[in-house]
């Protein structure tokens, strides 16, 4: 009987984990069509269309009486949303850390994102300011979810399983990417097949990206648990509070020479995602629909790459195989500045090496942080992880546009970045990540 006892405990304790990572995944299911069909393909172009109907004789919108052009909306609606998701992330990390109940948390920001999204449904005729106002809460919430998300992962994965459940997380979120993405195409490209107007079909295509995250965001909330904190911590306001998590992790110094290296080299990742369209429009003068299917391509075989990546780093280490995508990515930004112009086939095989890449570096980077976090800490720290990735963005952009600006030159703009990806692998290349582990207070697996 108690060999019995001995023996079902852990099974149940697996199984247990199990369920919480299957639930886990389904997150990353919800919230990655938000990403895919609004951020990237639908709301940029759209919002733009509606502030410009907006505007005055001199192409102007004026949003609190500031004068805006109302090309430039969309862009600055995003830099604001992100420096929102920076005052309120370190906030909400921390209140989940001291309470040890994320899951509320994570469920106010997911179905805040989520309602703002469903809300673009009404974001018609000249309403630029409330498409503004939907992006700013819709975009700073799912920074917020993200982070909340991000820290289960130490809690629901056993240090030899997190390359695989990160990877594993990351694909379904490129699947569900795809697959919402083919059927706003369909509706898109035919709206006139469905008596609808082009602009319905945007809005309905918005809509419903905010809809499926609302509805499969209730499988994680179902699954995942919360884990009672032993030793509550004080609240404090917030920018006393950014400034103890940013203290104690200086008590850390080689879990911050790692966020340093992800930093540089996740600012390069997310400039070419950005740019990479407009890359191919201004300089090899392709269509959109061209552009629109080289997204679909990167989401379909991001999938393929999260899980090839994280079975490499079974065998190699996370650490080895992130470096080994950054060569890869070096070596595809140099394959596409020699693309040739007006040759779709080409640029849909850049697109496809990107894919391969993109999701198993970004996956293979979560899992090897969550080994780097002290314990009772992951939602703090996991801000400051976010914060790195949204909050510093800019400076990918800023040095292409600025060598675009200085030679007149895509192609010189696009070879930039690769600037990101030789410091971010020297920087990562330096960090001895199993003592950087034990530093932290954790077991490192057997690979590392």
């Amino acid at each position: 009987m108690g060999t019995d006892t001995v023996r079902t405990e852990p099974s149940g304790e697996a199984a247990g984990r199990r369920r919480e990572q299957r639930g886990w995944y389904f997150y990353d299911w919800a919230c990655s069509v938000y990403s895919t069909s609004v951020l990237t393909v639908f709301l940029g172009p759209y919002l733009t269309s509606v502030a410009e109907s907006a505007a005055d004789a001199d192409g102007f919108v004026h949003p609190l009486g500031v004068p805006v052009r109302a090309g430039a909306f969309f862009a600055y609606s995003v830099s604001l949303s992100v420096i929102v998701a920076v005052l309120v992330m370190p906030l909400a990390g921390a209140a989940a850390d001291r309470t040890g109940r994320k899951k509320p948390l994570l469920g106010a920001a997911a179905y805040t994102g989520a309602a703002a999204t469903a809300g673009m449904f009404f974001l018609d005729g000249d309403r630029y300011l409330l498409g503004g106002a939907l992006l700013v809460v819709a975009n700073a919430a799912q920074s917020v979810a993200m982070m909340l998300y991000n820290s289960y992962l130490p809690q629901i994965a056993a240090p030899e399983e997190r390359d695989a459940v990160s990877s594993r997380g990351w694909a379904f979120g490129y699947a569900a990417g795809s697959l919402v993405l083919v059927a706003d195409l369909i509706l898109y490209t035919a709206h006139d097949s469905f008596g609808l107007s082009e602009s319905a079909a945007v809005r309905i295509c918005l809509a419903s990206a905010g809809l499926w995250w609302g509805a499969f965001a209730l499988v994680p909330l179902r699954r995942l648990r919360d884990r009672p904190r032993t030793a509550p911590r004080a609240a404090l306001p917030g920018r006393r509070q950014l400034a103890a998590t940013l203290r104690d992790m200086r008590r850390h110094p080689l879990t911050l020479a790692f966020l340093l290296a992800y930093l540089v080299y996740n600012d390069g990742i997310q400039t070419v995602i950005s740019q990479a369209s407009v890359y191919g429009s201004e300089e090899l003068g392709l269509g959109q629909s061209t552009l629109i299917v080289a997204v679909l391509l990167v989401q379909v075989l991001a999938v393929a790459g999260a899980l090839a990546l994280g079975r490499l780093a079974r065998r190699y280490g996370a650490k080895r195989t992130i470096l080994g995508s950054l060569i890869a990515w070096t070596l595809t930004l140099a394959a596409g500045y020699f693309l040739p112009a007006g040759a779709p086939a080409w640029f849909f095989v850049l697109a496809a090496g990107i894919g391969l890449v993109l999701g198993g570096s970004q996956a293979l980077s979560r899992s090897l942080f969550s080994h780097l976090v002290p314990p009772g800490k992951e939602a703090e720290y996991f801000a400051a992880y976010e914060m790195s990735d949204r909050g510093m963005s800019w400076l990918g952009p800023l040095l292409f546009g600025l060598t675009y600006q200085l030679t007149g030159s895509y192609r010189d703009a696009i070879i930039s970045l690769v600037a990101f990806f030789v410091l971010g692998f020297l920087l990562l290349a330096r960090v001895p990540v199993r003592r950087a582990i034990h530093d932290a207070g954790n077991p490192a697996p057997e690979r590392i």
